[in-house]
């Protein structure tokens, strides 16, 4: 069963696995442990990963990147037309609002959304993960923004269900890191004592993220969380753009007028960038052949791009700050800040991290595996197939959350969840109702960097009055699970119904005023108008606890037994209230794919992924058949190892051939099915074949014919030493000598006579003698001469057991026992005595 985490990343993507030796990161098909986040569609072909990054320049309109951001977002949301507009790539709005990505495929116009992006990037890291673990892969935990809201959450999860991946959880990138940071300390405090407060500061390509956590041993806890979306990418396009000017006044070139050429300026930003944040010298960028043919120089240092880019570095600043206030943490209670993240390494953010926190920045994590180690580690935690120790992690929620509702009084509204608020958690809301009810929920306004606030609307059905009419409880559970998803994820409704029984003669007990006061228990305070009542939470036990009236009981111990019975007719008929809970129907309207469409998506990405297969497989074969015709015609070449082999006649066709193949393979052979280029092969290889079979021949003849002379050599010696009477041979016989020298006579004699028959063989012509008859030759002499030269010498026979006895019983008497015998010499049995003499046995 695979354990396994994934770091979704805008740039780049890592897979780690958990392993009996710890927590490893999977290197791809290219020996990276970052798998970048692009896909690419050439021809008939996608490609993902680093091959479609490397393509980026060359086919930008089918190279998909940067997608991260558009998942859940809808086409004409300001912010997301903001990054459609950097993008090289076309893209569209979609029937239901949302991104549509345009590319060739298949040599058709094919539209694909974000989340079918990502589950192609997936299905990616699976394959690589699969030929890292030899096992299928199914659960992993994948990390997600801390800023991401419902709407997004749900967009990775519907691209893992594509996929086919199963998410145990969606896990924020920051809990990860602070799970990464605090599974293998063995110093932190008990529980009894002041929690270990670590900031995290995570700067990466396309976003920042700043968390506080609190650790004790064994748990941690999130404080808070602060992000904005500012990143390497923002420090590249300030670069970028610099240098463009630069390059307007310098050049006359205008780079920001071609796609392909901005690309070219922002992927030397980058390579100048990482290197100014380890050199503070000036550093060169150079460009061959930028536009018109035109080459480019420009230099910067690192204090020059600081200055440029400090309206970025105020950003930064600020999401520092906000972080220390909603935290609440003094700079004494904080024990370090730890930094991961590609462009963490930036001097000036270390920089303005020690000046905001008055702690040096911490490089104890890996900077750029650290995430993905975390999301292992909690895959690990949640799957039976591995045993971890327990490490309680307890996120936030990021954003308020509000629900609203429509009744007779009007519009009402109601906070469930404060920012930073505890998750995964359920808040239980009691309402008294007579109808369904729909209810609205949705982040509060402004605190979403979206301009759309909307969760989800939630229509709860079946809600009927009472027998009197009257409105009936119900309670709405509203809960955020472990993925940060908040759903409206229940309805129960509380019927009530009064019954009419008799009054038991006997007194009450106090367990029967107990009861009576459970059965009449009345409703939650709630407002009578259908307004919700205060949230309550169940993990706390407190959404069925609901508060009791004492009855007085009726002391009747003091009656005679002729009241008791008189009062048993004459009673009146008290009420008896019972209650029934019915689970209502809910239908929900919100973010992602409905299980048809994901069902259509996923049969869809199983289509790709058999016919990227069968691409494979075709791509393969075609490069066979090409490197046929190179090796070929290299081999029938001058110099080449099957030229004398060939007649010049049969060279030149199979050259006008290979001529004729070559030209068919770039024109109209370019595309054609994976049975047209076997087919062809197989008819090159036939033609060929005779040639290669000829060429074996020629050259294994000598040495066949050397080991047949061995052989011959060998069995003739052999009989000479038989003649000399040597040791290991005196057990053969006559006739077995005279067999082996017949073998190898006959041997001798096909020897000479198939050497003169390849006297004068030209080499283009196939030989008279096979080299498989050589070898036959040799292996029949050489089984027929040891059959005969290792057979065993035979062992001596063993003594008679009875013989053995007679002369055990001679040693004892001669050395003074007793001996029993009979008169007359006979043994006690009564048998004569065997002789004991070395005549009398019959010696082979």
């Amino acid at each position: 069963m695979s354990v396994i985490g994934i770091d979704f990343g805008n740039e780049s993507s890592y897979v780690a696995v958990a392993k009996a030796g710890g927590i490893e990161t999977i290197a791809n098909d290219y020996s990276l442990r970052a798998t970048p986040s692009f896909v690419a569609f050439a021809g008939r072909n996608r490609v993902l990963g680093v091959a479609a990054k490397n393509q980026q320049v060359t086919n930008m309109n089918n190279t998909i990147g940067n997608f991260k951001g558009l998942l859940g977002r809808k086409f004409n949301d300001t912010l997301a037309q903001e990054e459609l507009r950097s993008l090289p790539y076309q893209t569209e709005a979609l029937p239901d609002g949302g991104i549509g990505i345009k590319v060739n495929y298949l040599d058709e116009e094919h539209v694909f959304s974000p989340e079918q992006i990502t589950a192609m990037l997936f299905t990616k890291l699976k394959e690589d993960a699969f030929k890292e673990l030899k096992t299928q892969i199914n659960d992993c935990v994948i990390t997600v923004p801390s800023y991401f809201t419902n709407a997004q959450r749900q967009a990775l999860l519907d691209a893992a269900n594509i996929s086919g991946l199963n998410v145990l959880r969606l896990m924020n990138e920051t809990t990860a890191t602070a799970l990464s940071y605090g599974f293998y300390k063995q110093d932190l405090p008990v529980p009894e004592e002041k929690p270990r407060n670590v900031i995290f500061v995570d700067c990466g390509h396309a976003s920042l993220q700043v968390s506080a956590c609190a650790f004790h041993k064994g748990t941690l806890k999130m404080l808070a969380s602060c992000s904005d979306s500012v990143g390497g990418r923002d420090f590249d396009l300030v670069l970028a753009n610099h240098f463009n000017k630069e390059f307007q006044t310098k050049y006359k070139i205008d780079a920001s007028s071609k796609k392909r050429a901005f690309l070219r300026l922002m992927a030397e930003a980058e390579k100048l960038k990482k290197n100014m944040s380890a050199n503070s010298t000036k550093l060169p960028l150079n460009i061959e052949c930028f536009m018109n043919e035109i080459d480019v120089h420009s230099s910067m240092q690192r204090s020059d791009m600081e200055e440029l880019s400090s309206h970025l570095f105020k950003r930064i600043e600020a999401t520092m700050r906000k972080l220390l206030a909603d935290s609440k943490l003094t700079l004494e209670e904080i024990h370090s800040v730890e930094i991961v993240g590609g462009s963490s390494r930036i001097p000036a953010i270390k920089h303005l991290i020690e000046q905001i926190f008055g702690k040096p920045a911490s490089t104890t994590l890996n900077q750029d595996e650290a995430v993905s180690r975390g999301a292992a580690l909690q895959c690990a935690i949640l799957s039976p197939a591995v045993r971890v120790r327990e490490f309680s992690c307890t996120d936030v929620q990021a954003y308020p959350v509000l629900i609203s509702w429509t009744d007779a009084d009007g519009p009402h509204e109601m906070k469930v969840f404060e920012q930073y608020h505890a998750a995964p958690f359920c808040r239980l809301l009691t309402v008294h109702r007579k109808e369904p009810m729909t209810i609205n929920v949705h982040y509060e306004p402004n605190s979403v960097p979206y301009p759309d606030p909307f969760i989800g609307t939630y229509q709860v059905k079946g809600i009927k009055p009472d027998a009197n009419g009257e409105a009936q409880e119900v309670k709405v559970k509203v809960r955020i699970n472990s993925n940060g998803i908040i759903t409206v994820s229940s309805a129960t409704m509380y019927e009530r119904k009064e019954s009419e029984e008799p009054v038991s003669p006997t007194p009450a007990t106090n367990g029967d005023q107990q009861k009576s006061g459970d059965a009449n228990q009345s409703s939650p305070q709630g407002d009578e108008s259908g307004k919700v009542g205060e949230p309550m939470d169940i993990q706390e036990g407190s959404d069925d606890e609901h508060p009791k009236k004492d009855s007085k009981p009726n002391d009747s111990s003091g009656e005679g037994w002729t009241q008791r019975v008189t009062r048993w007719f004459t009673s009146d008929k008290k009420k008896k209230v019972t209650t029934k809970q019915v689970e209502l129907t809910i239908d929900s309207k919100t973010h992602g794919f409905v299980h048809a469409e994901l069902c259509k998506y996923f049969e869809e990405e199983m289509k790709m992924i058999a016919n990227d297969r069968q691409e494979k497989e075709r791509i393969d074969a075609r490069n066979a058949l090409e490197e046929q015709v190179y090796e070929v015609r290299e081999k029938i070449q001058e110099d080449g190892a099957l030229h004398e082999y060939i007649d010049p006649q049969d060279a030149s066709a199979i050259c006008r051939e290979l001529e004729e193949t070559e030209n068919w393979l770039y024109e109209e052979g370019e595309s054609c099915e994976k049975g047209v280029y076997k087919e062809r092969l197989e008819k090159m290889r036939a033609k060929l074949e005779p040639v290669r079979i000829r060429c074996e021949e020629f050259n294994g003849h000598e040495q066949a014919f050397i080991d047949l002379g061995h052989a011959i050599q060998q069995a003739l010696k052999a009989v000479e030493q038989y003649r000399a009477k040597e040791p290991k041979y005196e057990h053969l016989t006559e006739t077995e000598m005279i067999n082996i020298t017949e073998a190898a006579q006959k041997a001798q004699k096909w020897y000479e006579e198939a050497r003169s028959k390849l006297v004068g063989i030209r080499k283009t012509e196939d030989p008279p003698v096979k080299l498989a008859d050589i070898r036959h030759e040799t292996v029949t002499l050489t089984t027929c001469t040891n059959s005969v030269l290792n057979r065993p010498k035979p062992k001596p026979p063993t003594p008679p057991a009875d013989q053995n006895q007679q002369n055990g019983s001679s040693a004892t008497g001669a050395s003074g026992q007793d001996t029993q015998q009979t008169p007359g010499g006979e043994n006690p049995d009564g048998n004569t005595p065997k002789q004991t003499t070395e005549d009398s046995m019959d010696v082979e």
